[in-house]
């Protein structure tokens, strides 16, 4: 009985031993394995089986890009401006061997590389560099980083600035700057609006005079014509007139030859003819000799019958 417990015992032993010895890596891992101290594999994802006792994982990679905050660091610039600076490094494992044997903590490797990297980019640059220069300063950081990372086993993908702090003081000179920025730029929008605003009043007041012009100008024109159909019209009736008065006389004489009567009394109507035509106002009437001797004949016998 003894004897059953001892082998069931050495069973279950040996069936932890080796189940210690199946290793699953999943997925955007890697597992670096060592033989009695020394290198001896890098597993990827998949099973595998390593000796008992003899191999051990040394280190569990994770392959996927990771992301460090790193806290804020005093840098100086050019124009000795003391400021704090916080970076995000975005950064990728290549190489598990090199990342597991080429530095002690690479996290903290990285940490100090990013430090004396940016004092190095920052202090060749004015303050005012440093703040509209990010996107260089983020560049010229990835290639020094990547470069001093390759023997690690690392690649750096991208490095932003997060923050940039200036001191106190100088954040007042810069907000009050921007405030007389912000008042510059507002005159200059008023004066620009009031400038506009001017020259559309004075065209809005051209273009009415020159609607004005044109209203006085058709009105005019619509006065001469006016005028002018009055005068064309008076002028037809009076030419109507004169052919009536006319034609009233030629009837008339018509009708005296008709009715027999001698050259004298022709030419008394004649007179009396002329005399509705000047209708008292015309100032001087051309009379024909004949009825000039007509009228003198009538006025002596007039004054012959008053005697």
């Amino acid at each position: 009985m003894g004897l059953l417990i001892g082998f069931v015992a050495i069973g279950v032993i040996l069936l932890i031993v080796l189940s210690s010895c199946v290793k699953i890596v999943p997925q955007a891992s890697a597992f670096v394995i060592e033989r009695l101290g020394g290198y001896q594999d890098t597993w990827s994802v998949g099973l595998h089986v390593k000796a008992p006792f003899i191999d051990r994982v040394a280190k569990r990679v994770i392959l996927k890009e990771q992301v460090v905050d790193f806290p804020p660091q005093p840098v100086i610039t050019k124009d000795n401006v003391t400021m704090k600076i916080d970076t995000v490094v975005f950064f990728q494992i290549t190489d598990p061997k090199l990342y597991t044997y080429g530095v002690e903590n690479p996290i903290m490797a990285i940490e100090n590389l990013t430090a004396t990297t940016l004092r190095n980019i920052i202090g060749d640059l004015e303050l005012d560099q440093t703040l509209t220069s990010r996107e260089t300063i983020n560049t010229k950081m990835r290639a020094a980083l990547d470069v001093a990372t390759d023997p690690w086993g690392i690649k750096v993908n991208r490095v932003e600035l997060k923050n940039i702090i200036p001191p106190a003081a100088i954040q007042d000179a810069m907000e009050k700057q921007m405030k007389a920025e912000r008042e510059r730029r507002e005159s200059i929008l008023k004066a620009e609006g009031e400038k506009k605003s001017t020259i559309l009043v004075a065209e809005g007041k051209k273009q009415s005079a020159i609607l004005d012009a044109e209203a006085d100008k058709q009105s005019a024109i619509l006065r001469a014509e006016a005028e002018k159909e009055k005068r064309i019209r008076e002028a037809e009736g009076q030419a109507e007139a004169i052919l009536k008065i006319q034609k009233a006389t030629a009837d008339g004489i018509r009708f005296i030859k008709e009715a027999g009567a001698d050259e004298a009394v022709i030419q008394l109507k004649s007179l009396e003819a002329f005399a509705k035509a000047a209708d008292g106002k015309a100032t001087k009437i051309i009379i024909p000799s004949e009825i000039q001797s007509l009228a003198g004949m009538v006025k002596a016998v007039t004054e012959t019958a008053k005697d």
